[in-house]
C-alpha cells in the first residue's frame, strides 16, 4: 500500500516536517496537522488509511481524541500514538481505545516505517476478512469453458483495464456476483476494498446516512462511498432502490462528490461502479420507476450473464468445483457425480441458476452416502427440494455443522431461520419482522451483516 493516505498530526513543525518527508520518499501521500481541531478538518475532508497522532497537543490531547474517533463506532482506520513523555498508563489506555501501537520521541525512523508498513497491512487484511465469507462462496474466477463464459471472461478483462462503470444483468444466482469480483481482480483497484451494498437491504429513510456518511455532534461515520475509496463499489439489484434514494446518488454522481448527512463540505467520490440487477432497467425507465439520467450514469458499459440453462456444458465442471469447494470449506466427505447424474443435470432447466447447482451439491454431500452419487439420486434430491420461491410451510430440517465455535453455529442457525421467513412473507420484511419479533431496522441490519439476498424472494 505505498499510495496510501496518511495524516500526520504533531504540534511539533520539525518532527510534522520530518516524518511527512520520510512517509513521501516511501511512496506514501501525507498530510500533516498541527493540533487537533486541524486533525478534525482533515478526518472531515477525508477518510486516511492510517493516523499517526501525538498525545500532547495544546488545544486537546491525542487520546481524547482517539476517544472521541471511536465512540460511536470502531476506529476509521489504524491509529498509531506518539510521545516523549509517554507512561505504562497511557499506552495502555491508547490500546485499549484501539490504537494500532505506541511509538515512543524521538523516532526511530526504521521503526517509525516498519510499524506504519505493519499496520497498514494488517488493516488490509481485516477489510479482506470482512468479506471472506462471501469471498470463499465465490468463484475466484467465473467457472466453464463453454463459448459463453470464455466470451465473457475475455470482454471482462478488456473491460477491467479501464476505469468505466459497467451495468451487469442476469437472472438472480447467475454469477453476477462472481463477475463483479472477478473484473476488480483484473482491474489496477485490485488492491484496493471491492464492498458489496445489497440496495434492498437499505432502509429508505436512512439511504443517505449509509450511502454518504454522517457528520454530527462532532462525529464522523464514513458511509460506503468512501469504505469503497479507491476501490470497486458493487450496488447490487439496484432497481429495487427507491426514486427518491435513486435521485441522491444521481446528484453525487452528477457532481462527482457528496455531501455527510450533517456535513457542509464536499467529499469526492474515488470509487469505480459496478451496478447489478435482474430486471430490464430500460423497461424500469418507461415504466417510471428507475430515473433515466441515473441509468445512463450506470449503463456505461453493459454487461449481460446468460442463465445456466444456456450453457449446460459447464455444468459437469461446476459440479465438480462445488464438490472440492464443500469438501474445502466445510468438510464435507468427498462424493462424485456418475455420467448419468451429469447427463440428467445437463437437461434439466436450472430456474435457480448456479446458485441451486452449489445448493443441489450441498444437499446430496450432507444427506447422501457413498462416493458415487448416481440419477436416482439427483432425482430425488430434485423433487424433494423446496421450490425456489419457497412457500409458507413447516421449515425444512436444519442442516448445522455443530462442529464449529458457538458464534458461527449461531450466525448459521440465524442465517437459516430469517431465509425461512423471508421465503414464507415472499421477501415482505415488515411481516417478516412481526413474527420474528423484532424492529424492522434492526432485521435490515441483520439480514445485511448475515449476507442474505431479498430481492429473489419478492
Amino acid at each position: 500500500m505505498s499510495n496510501a493516505y496518511i495524516l500526520v498530526v504533531d504540534d511539533e513543525p520539525d518532527i510534522r516536517g520530518l516524518v511527512q518527508e520520510i512517509l513521501q520518499d516511501e511512496g506514501y501521500r501525507v498530510d500533516t496537522a498541527e493540533n487537533g481541531a486541524k486533525a478534525r478538518e482533515a478526518m472531515r475532508h477525508r477518510r486516511p488509511d492510517l493516523v499517526l497522532l501525538d498525545i500532547w497537543m495544546p488545544d486537546v490531547d491525542g487520546i481524547s481524541l482517539l476517544k472521541e474517533w471511536s465512540e460511536t463506532a470502531e476506529l476509521p482506520c489504524p491509529i498509531i500514538m506518539m510521545s516523549g513523555h509517554g507512561t505504562v498508563e497511557t499506552a495502555v489506555e491508547a490500546t485499549r481505545l484501539g490504537a494500532y501501537d505506541f511509538l515512543e520521541k524521538p523516532l526511530s525512523l526504521a521503526k517509525l516505517l516498519l510499524t506504519v508498513e505493519r499496520a497498514l497491512e494488517s488493516d488490509r487484511l481485516q477489510q479482506e476478512n470482512k468479506g471472506l465469507r462471501s469471498q470463499a462462496a465465490q468463484p475466484q474466477e467465473p467457472v466453464g469453458k463453454s463459448a459463453d463464459m470464455q466470451r465473457l471472461r475475455e470482454q471482462i478483462k478488456r473491460i477491467a483495464v479501464h476505469d468505466t462503470w459497467v451495468l451487469i444483468t442476469g437472472e438472480p444466482g447467475s454469477g453476477r456476483e462472481t463477475f463483479a469480483r472477478y473484473l476488480h481482480g483484473q482491474s489496477n483497484r485490485r488492491d484496493n476494498p471491492f464492498v458489496k451494498v445489497a440496495v434492498s437491504a437499505i432502509a429508505a429513510e436512512n439511504a443517505a446516512r449509509e450511502l454518504f456518511g454522517s457528520e454530527e455532534g462532532g462525529n464522523i461515520q464514513y458511509g460506503i462511498f468512501e469504505q469503497a475509496r479507491g476501490g470497486l463499489l458493487f450496488l447490487d439489484e439496484v432497481a429495487d432502490m427507491g426514486l427518491d434514494a435513486q435521485g441522491q446518488l444521481l446528484g453525487a454522481f452528477e457532481n462527482g462528490s457528496f455531501v455527510r448527512v450533517g456535513g457542509s463540505e464536499p467529499v469526492a467520490i474515488d470509487a469505480r461502479i459496478i451496478a447489478a440487477s435482474q430486471h430490464d432497467l430500460a423497461e424500469r425507465v418507461r415504466a417510471g420507476q428507475f430515473r433515466e439520467e441515473l441509468f445512463f450514469h450506470l449503463n456505461v458499459v453493459p454487461l449481460q450473464i446468460p442463465p445456466l440453462r444456456e450453457h449446460p456444458e459447464d455444468i459437469s465442471e461446476l459440479l465438480a468445483y462445488y464438490v472440492d469447494h464443500h469438501v474445502m470449506h466445510e468438510r464435507l466427505s468427498y462424493r462424485h457425480f456418475d455420467m448419468g447424474a451429469q447427463n440428467y443435470l445437463r437437461h434439466y432447466p436450472w430456474p435457480g441458476n448456479i446458485r441451486e447447482l452449489k445448493n443441489l451439491v450441498q444437499r446430496l454431500m450432507i444427506l447422501g452416502n457413498g462416493e458415487e452419487i448416481g440419477q436416482q439420486e439427483v432425482e430425488k434430491a430434485l423433487m424433494s427440494a423446496p421450490p425456489e420461491q419457497a412457500q409458507a410451510g413447516p421449515a425444512p430440517g436444519l442442516a448445522i455443522n455443530l462442529d464449529q465455535p458457538l458464534r458461527e453455529a449461531r450466525e448459521e442457525f440465524e442465517r437459516l431461520y430469517l431465509e425461512y421467513q423471508l421465503n414464507k412473507h415472499s421477501g415482505n420484511v415488515t411481516k417478516a419482522a412481526q413474527e420474528a419479533g423484532m424492529e424492522r431496522t434492526h432485521l435490515y441490519r441483520k439480514i445485511r451483516a448475515l449476507g442474505i439476498e431479498i430481492k429473489d424472494r419478492k
